[in-house]
């Protein structure tokens, strides 16, 4: 079959690669009909290089047909058309009982003291084959896929792979008020889904980007816009805008690759170009994260506010500013999406055919999987306007 698959920085290639196969009764295999390049990715491609090896397969935002299940596989059939969660949980240890399945005990890797295993996600998170393939192999698909109805577009359900349920727990965890209010920085595609689920439960949505073409994409849904191109000081003009106070809450959707951090900039290219073997240990013990969302997050939420992590960070030293977040009582909260928690919310609106969240105006290009590398170049450099891109294999 062909794959994307990771050979260095900046360099992914569609290869051939063997076809996956059963290997445990709680597996299924896959017919990948659309798979999607997740922002995370990018850190991939830039920066998580150390933790990955020649010919990894990546991509952790899947849909498609069942092809074969194993013997211990019942709830779904070849036929049945599935989204498959970035996560990989097996629905019945005591993390998955408790619906925090991104940290489920049976594919937490241990190895490397991290959360449960993710698809095509470096060996920090298992190594497992990723979904920008032809087929697929899903451990612990006797509960991890999603059925979906047959019909509609995949773009009405590819998103439930990751985008929508992190973005749903982006909101749940920011802890707005009833009636409160939001500032979302980052405006990709988990900023983009992020501010039109707060304005669906009918929060104040403020978002900053530097990205005309996203800013403009938040506009025609309604919400508030802060160019940080053109904002001197964007905290001080969120508190223009609310009383002096800042929001009740803020949502950084930005996370390690954040723009306006120089020492952490030059920290994440010299680590880059360090062999696997000095690089893995510096990535894991040092500052190497651009924390200027995080920052101006801090500095914009209001007094006794949440700030809601969804951006992922790598870095394991990174200085905090802990005076300020202890003077101003703030509350963070961060994580993986814990996937299928939160499907029974989003699914009566992905199948809503008035479309309330806007599924169908997300993607700006859509390729096929010999295309995948240009759409890493221009997702990466936020060229030709892109913010989401599916590949059809």
């Amino acid at each position: 079959m062909k794959a994307l698959t990771w050979h260095g920085k900046r360099d992914v290639r569609v290869e051939d690669v063997p076809d996956p196969m059963i290997k445990e009764p709680t597996d299924a295999i896959i017919k990948v009909t659309t798979t999607a390049i997740c922002g995370s990715d990018l850190h991939l491609y830039e920066v998580l290089g150390p933790f990955l090896g020649p010919g990894d397969i990546l991509g952790h935002e899947p849909m498609g047909v069942v092809e074969e299940v194993g013997a211990e596989v019942t709830h779904i059939k070849p036929g049945d058309r599935v989204v498959i969660p970035f996560n990989i949980s097996c629905g019945h240890c005591r993390m998955c009982e408790m619906k925090l399945y991104a940290q489920c005990e049976t594919t937490q890797v241990r190895e490397y003291g991290t959360g449960a295993a993710l698809l095509g996600y470096t060996k920090l998170y298992g190594q497992v084959p990723g979904g920008q393939a032809e087929y697929l192999r899903v451990p612990q698909a006797h509960f991890g896929p999603i059925k979906v109805p047959d019909g509609p577009p995949d773009e009405r359900f590819v998103y439930l792979s990751d985008v929508l349920p992190t973005s749903w727990q982006a909101v749940d965890y920011a802890c707005i008020p009833d009636g409160g209010s939001v500032t979302i920085f980052g405006l990709g595609p988990i900023g983009q889904m992020s501010a039109r689920i707060a304005k669906h439960l009918g929060y104040r949505v403020i978002g900053v980007d530097g990205v005309p073409e996203r800013l403009e994409m938040a506009r025609r849904h309604g919400v508030e816009i802060l160019d940080s191109s053109a904002t001197p000081n964007v905290p001080e003009a969120v508190r223009e805008l609310t009383g002096g106070r800042g929001t009740d809450s803020v949502i950084d959707a930005v996370g390690m690759e954040a723009h306006g951090s120089p020492v952490a900039k030059v920290a994440q290219t010299i680590t880059g170009l360090l062999p696997d073997a000095v690089a893995a240990p510096l990535m894991t013990n040092a500052g190497v994260d651009r924390l200027a969302a995080l920052y101006q997050a801090i500095d914009t939420v209001r007094r006794c506010g949440t700030i809601s992590i969804s951006g992922v960070y790598g870095g394991a030293a990174d200085p905090m500013p802990m005076l300020k977040m202890f003077d101003k009582g703030i509350t963070l909260r961060m994580g993986q999406a814990h996937v299928k928690r939160w499907i029974d919310d989003l699914m009566p609106l992905v199948t809503d055919d008035s479309d309330p969240l806007g599924v169908m105006d997300l993607a700006t290009h859509r390729l096929p999987l010999a295309e995948a590398p240009h759409g890493y170049e221009i997702f990466q450099k936020k060229q030709d306007g892109a913010i989401k891109v599916l590949l059809t294999p």
